[in-house]
Protein backbone atom coordinates (compact mmCIF):
# COMPACT_ATOMS: atom_id res chain seq x y z
CA UNK A 1 0.00 0.00 0.00
CA UNK A 2 1.25 3.38 -0.95
CA UNK A 3 0.66 6.00 1.78
CA UNK A 4 2.02 9.06 2.64
CA UNK A 5 1.11 11.86 5.33
CA UNK A 6 1.99 15.37 5.61
CA UNK A 7 2.74 17.03 9.02
CA UNK A 8 4.21 19.77 10.25
CA UNK A 9 1.72 22.85 8.68
CA UNK A 10 1.05 25.72 10.33
CA UNK A 11 1.28 29.61 10.81
CA UNK A 12 4.05 31.79 10.91
CA UNK A 13 5.17 35.16 10.34
CA UNK A 14 6.93 36.72 7.02
CA UNK A 15 10.74 35.63 7.88
CA UNK A 16 10.04 32.59 10.01
CA UNK A 17 10.64 29.16 9.34
CA UNK A 18 8.30 25.61 9.09
CA UNK A 19 9.37 22.41 8.64
CA UNK A 20 7.27 20.01 6.86
CA UNK A 21 7.26 16.17 7.38
CA UNK A 22 6.17 13.16 4.68
CA UNK A 23 5.94 9.77 6.56
CA UNK A 24 5.95 7.05 3.62
CA UNK A 25 5.05 3.78 3.33
CA UNK A 26 7.49 0.84 2.20
CA UNK A 27 6.16 1.29 -1.40
CA UNK A 28 6.01 4.45 -1.21
CA UNK A 29 9.25 5.52 0.03
CA UNK A 30 10.58 3.03 -2.75
CA UNK A 31 9.52 5.21 -5.38
CA UNK A 32 11.98 6.71 -7.81
CA UNK A 33 11.12 10.19 -6.69
CA UNK A 34 9.44 12.03 -4.05
CA UNK A 35 8.33 15.70 -4.56
CA UNK A 36 6.62 18.52 -2.19
CA UNK A 37 4.01 20.94 -4.26
CA UNK A 38 1.61 23.61 -3.05
CA UNK A 39 -1.41 24.84 -4.09
CA UNK A 40 -2.85 28.37 -3.55
CA UNK A 41 -6.35 29.17 -3.58
CA UNK A 42 -6.96 30.18 -7.03
CA UNK A 43 -3.87 28.76 -8.84
CA UNK A 44 -2.60 25.92 -10.52
CA UNK A 45 -0.80 23.09 -8.39
CA UNK A 46 3.33 24.07 -8.48
CA UNK A 47 6.43 21.67 -7.84
CA UNK A 48 8.33 23.25 -4.97
CA UNK A 49 11.32 20.21 -4.82
CA UNK A 50 11.68 16.43 -5.56
CA UNK A 51 14.15 14.57 -4.11
CA UNK A 52 15.18 10.88 -6.19
CA UNK A 53 15.98 7.70 -4.63
CA UNK A 54 19.51 8.48 -5.94
CA UNK A 55 20.01 11.84 -4.08
CA UNK A 56 18.83 13.79 -7.43
CA UNK A 57 17.56 17.05 -6.14
CA UNK A 58 15.53 19.50 -7.77
CA UNK A 59 13.86 23.11 -6.46
CA UNK A 60 11.29 25.70 -8.21
CA UNK A 61 13.04 28.65 -8.65
CA UNK A 62 10.76 30.71 -6.51
CA UNK A 63 12.19 28.43 -3.17
CA UNK A 64 15.66 28.02 -4.33
CA UNK A 65 18.79 29.09 -1.48
CA UNK A 66 15.43 29.19 1.01
CA UNK A 67 13.61 25.55 1.31
CA UNK A 68 15.94 22.58 1.81
CA UNK A 69 14.04 18.72 1.04
CA UNK A 70 15.90 16.14 2.54
CA UNK A 71 15.32 12.10 3.23
CA UNK A 72 15.80 10.36 6.63
CA UNK A 73 16.12 6.16 5.20
CA UNK A 74 15.56 5.38 9.23
CA UNK A 75 12.39 7.06 9.56
CA UNK A 76 10.93 7.08 5.91
CA UNK A 77 10.26 10.20 5.81
CA UNK A 78 10.79 13.10 3.07
CA UNK A 79 11.35 16.54 4.70
CA UNK A 80 11.15 20.10 3.78
CA UNK A 81 12.97 22.57 5.69
CA UNK A 82 11.76 26.20 4.94
CA UNK A 83 13.33 29.10 6.25
CA UNK A 84 12.95 33.00 5.41
CA UNK A 85 8.96 32.34 4.77
CA UNK A 86 6.63 34.70 2.56
CA UNK A 87 3.03 35.79 1.98
CA UNK A 88 3.22 34.37 -1.19
CA UNK A 89 4.35 30.94 0.58
CA UNK A 90 1.14 30.28 1.81
CA UNK A 91 -0.46 27.43 0.42
CA UNK A 92 -1.52 23.76 1.07
CA UNK A 93 1.54 21.43 0.74
CA UNK A 94 1.61 18.15 -0.28
CA UNK A 95 4.06 15.16 -0.74
CA UNK A 96 3.78 12.72 -3.57
CA UNK A 97 5.17 10.02 -5.00
CA UNK A 98 6.29 9.07 -8.68
CA UNK A 99 7.34 5.27 -8.68
CA UNK A 100 8.26 4.98 -11.89
CA UNK A 101 9.17 8.77 -12.92
CA UNK A 102 12.88 8.62 -14.72
CA UNK A 103 13.15 11.92 -16.93
CA UNK A 104 14.37 14.85 -14.62
CA UNK A 105 12.55 17.37 -16.72
CA UNK A 106 9.67 16.60 -14.99
CA UNK A 107 10.35 16.27 -11.53
CA UNK A 108 8.57 19.05 -10.25
CA UNK A 109 5.62 18.04 -12.94
CA UNK A 110 2.40 17.30 -10.87
CA UNK A 111 0.85 14.87 -13.21
CA UNK A 112 4.01 12.58 -13.00
CA UNK A 113 3.28 11.82 -9.65
CA UNK A 114 1.18 8.84 -8.85
CA UNK A 115 0.17 8.99 -5.12
CA UNK A 116 -0.29 11.91 -2.81
CA UNK A 117 -0.82 12.57 0.89
CA UNK A 118 -3.58 14.42 2.04
CA UNK A 119 -1.91 17.84 2.38
CA UNK A 120 -0.61 20.05 5.16
CA UNK A 121 -1.72 23.74 5.13
CA UNK A 122 1.20 26.86 5.43
CA UNK A 123 -0.14 30.12 6.22
CA UNK A 124 2.37 33.23 6.11
CA UNK A 125 1.07 36.54 7.71
CA UNK A 126 1.61 39.00 9.79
Amino acid sequence: QVDLVESGGGSVQPGGSLRLSCAASEIAYSSSYIGWFRQAPGKEREGVAAIGRDGTIRYADSVKGRFTISRDNAWKTVNLQMTSLKPEDTAMYNCAAAPDLRDRRYLLLPSKYDYWGQGSQVTVAS
